[in-house]
């Protein structure tokens, strides 16, 4: 509250500014009084802080009742909001035109508690001839801003009575009053606040693809979210303040952890219930109060298989092709497409069969992505490329401490990672004996048992198997058994050799031109008809994969020089050239790639005549000839020094 001498220097200020905006002492009633539609607005724009005032004023005249006071609310513009006062009191006013939308401004109705404390944004005080104009002489005012959390004025409130009423704690009643107000708005940001965070939380909790659940330290369920009742099947308003000890049994192991200052994090559980066959990811962290102390727990719960979904779409074990990334215009590979489309949504086992680099792979991955299976797992696992040591853990998964350097948590096999979807295995021939058994039982009962454990997990998972060995040739050896090849081989399927199908060799070479170009971001090169005759002619050992790695070559060799046709005789491109002999010549008598008729070069000579010839194009030209050749600089003179190679 402001001192007498201080509320004087106000009034006398205020006194200075009306005589400046030339404001009558004369003056009856307020200049500015607001009526209609823009009286409907103001009420509108300031219905908020009615509402919050209301109340106060209620209360307010309840202390003043049948004493001769009105109390008076104005926004921040000094416009009258509401009244409420003694009805003599009240009539009096209105005589004077102090009604609502009446402006109370120093500048329509000169020095008043109101307007002037607006002005000031303190409070005031104003009794008899203070007030600038003689008409309200007869009143003592005393009023007090009101401000918002922000600090900033909004109104202000006001107590009026006859000016022999004068009391100096009249301003105190008012000023106590506006605090209360005050307060309330705090209240009601604070509320406001904390419903808009409830609702961000309720929000968020809704959206996380995770079981979110909260508990107190007697094990109570505070708050769980659709996504923990969906994934559990459970009715949430059936769970909030039951014990949690149903569902999660190890709570308390989980605290008493916690107390020790140790984590709870990723690890894999199942569930009592019937959800007791499936397996689930537990984290928990515990909730602090502002002391450090423990006063609950948040738990996050996640299906085992959607975890094994991510790491399968961000680790790449995705099938990439489909049946039309497939070359070929033969009615072998025709067949072999129909065949594999036809079997491609059914669940059986798949056995592949052909030589290296025939394109099984691509075929299994078709498959799959022609399958229901498309948007699940495709995991492609070599046989023949894992130690024997470790197949077992590699398929199956182990558990934590199953031996020596495994992983805290142990690790799930590819059997699991791939559940739902299609496993691809590779070079099965190479299996050892011993693991063709578990595989067996795998096929056969549907679930995996993971190195040192003892739970056994059901996998849903479409086999794929393939191998270049004649695995009818491993039965008679004793080196595959005779009945997990008979449950492999439900849908058997050979791919024939490149060699068996000349027609597609023509389509594939087109089709590698291209794209070799395109990786390389070089030209297609041109091949003159003794060239392309001469692959035609060629064996071709590798199958596709061969072909695809010779065009990457003939692309590299040839794709940057000026030189836009090639024949037998120009450049370095390692041609694939035939024996003068018939088609029926024997593998024995066929020319590796690179080598001319009747000899029998290496590779290492044909990359020194590469050189030299280019060298000798080029005439000495160092960049020039790294260019064309497709290497480095220091990879060009590495390789002149090692075939003693001068460039004069």
């Amino acid at each position: 509250m402001q001192s007498k001498a201080a509320q004087k220097e106000m009034i006398a200020a205020s006194h200075q500014r009306c005589r400046k905006m030339g404001v009558e002492t004369s003056r009856v009633y307020p200049a500015d009084v607001l009526k209609g539609d823009a009286l409907l607005g103001k009420l509108r724009d300031n219905a908020a802080l009615l509402d919050i005032v209301a109340p106060f004023m209620d209360i307010l005249y309840e202390a003043v009742a049948n004493s001769g006071f009105f109390i008076l609310l104005t926004d921040k513009d000094g416009y009258i909001l509401r009244a409420k006062g003694d009805p003599g009191a009240i009539a009096a006013s209105e005589r004077l035109n102090m009604v609502i939308g009446a402006s109370m401004s120093e500048k329509s109705i000169g020095t008043n508690a109101m307007g002037t404390a607006l002005y000031e944004g303190k409070p005031l005080q104003v009794t008899a001839c203070e007030h600038y104009i003689e008409a309200y002489h007869r009143w003592t005012c005393s009023a007090a801003p009101i401000k918002s959390t922000e600090g900033v004025v909004i109104g202000t409130l006001n107590l009026t009575g006859d000016s022999k009423l004068l009391h100096p704690h009249t301003l105190g009643l008012v000023i106590a009053a506006v605090r209360a107000v005050e307060n309330q708005l705090h209240v009601n940001q604070t509320r406001e606040k904390l419903n808009e965070t409830y609702h961000y939380h309720k929000s968020v909790l809704a959206s996380v693809s995770s079981g979110i659940i909260t508990i107190d330290l007697q094990g109570r369920i505070k708050t769980i979210n659709p996504w923990a009742c969906s994934l559990l099947n459970l009715d949430k308003e059936k769970m909030v303040n039951q014990s949690v000890s149903g569902l999660v049994p190890i709570w308390k192991d989980i605290y008493q952890r916690f107390e020790r200052g140790e984590s709870f994090l990723d690890s894999e559980i199942s569930l009592p219930g019937p959800n007791n066959k499936e397996r689930y990811d537990l984290s928990a962290y515990p909730i602090y109060d502002e002391n450090r102390e423990i006063i609950g727990m948040v738990m996050v719960i996640k299906g085992i298989q959607k975890i094994f979904n991510l790491v399968n779409k961000y680790t790449g074990m995705r099938a990439h092709y489909t049946f039309t990334d497939i070359v070929g215009d033969s009615p072998e590979i025709k067949q072999i497409m129909d065949h594999a489309k036809t079997i491609s949504r059914a669940p059986s086992t798949v056995l592949l069969m052909g030589e290296s680099g025939t394109g099984k792979e691509l075929l299994a991955q078709s498959i799959h992505n022609a399958s229901t299976r498309r948007n699940e797992a495709f995991i492609a696992v070599n046989c023949g490329a894992l130690p024997k040591n470790l197949i077992e853990s590699e398929l199956f998964g182990y558990e934590e401490g199953a031996f020596t350097g495994s992983k805290k948590g142990g690790h799930p096999g590819k059997f699991e990672l791939a559940n739902g979807g299609t496993i691809f295995l590779d070079e099965i021939g190479e299996m050892p004996l011993d693991m063709q058994v578990n595989l067996l039982r795998v096929l056969q009962e549907g679930y995996v048992t993971r190195v040192g454990g003892t739970k056994n997990v059901p996998v849903d998972v479409r086999v794929i198997a393939a191998t270049k060995k004649n695995l009818v040739e491993e039965l008679r050896k004793g080196t595959f058994r005779e009945d997990l090849f008979y449950r492999l081989s439900v849908i058997p399927l050979f791919i024939p050799p490149l060699r068996e199908r000349k027609q597609d060799i023509k389509a594939l070479l087109n089709h590698f031109m291209h794209v070799k170009a395109r990786k390389l971001n070089k030209p297609v090169p041109q091949i003159n008809d003794q060239v392309r005759a001469e692959i035609m002619r060629y064996h071709w050992p590798g199958n596709v994969r061969e072909l695809e790695n010779f065009v990457e070559n003939l692309v590299n060799f040839n794709g940057i020089s000026s030189y836009h046709v090639l024949s037998a005789e120009q450049g370095p491109a390692f041609i694939p050239l035939q024996q003068a002999a018939s088609e029926s010549s024997p593998p024995e008598v066929e020319a590796t790639i690179g080598q001319a008729p009747g000899e029998a070069a290496s590779l290492e000579e044909v990359e020194k005549q590469a050189i030299r010839e280019s060298i000798a194009r080029h005439k000495g030209n160092v960049s020039r000839v790294s260019r064309q050749l497709g290497i480095s600089r220091t990879t060009l003179y590495a390789k002149m020094r090692k075939y003693q190679i001068d460039v004069n």
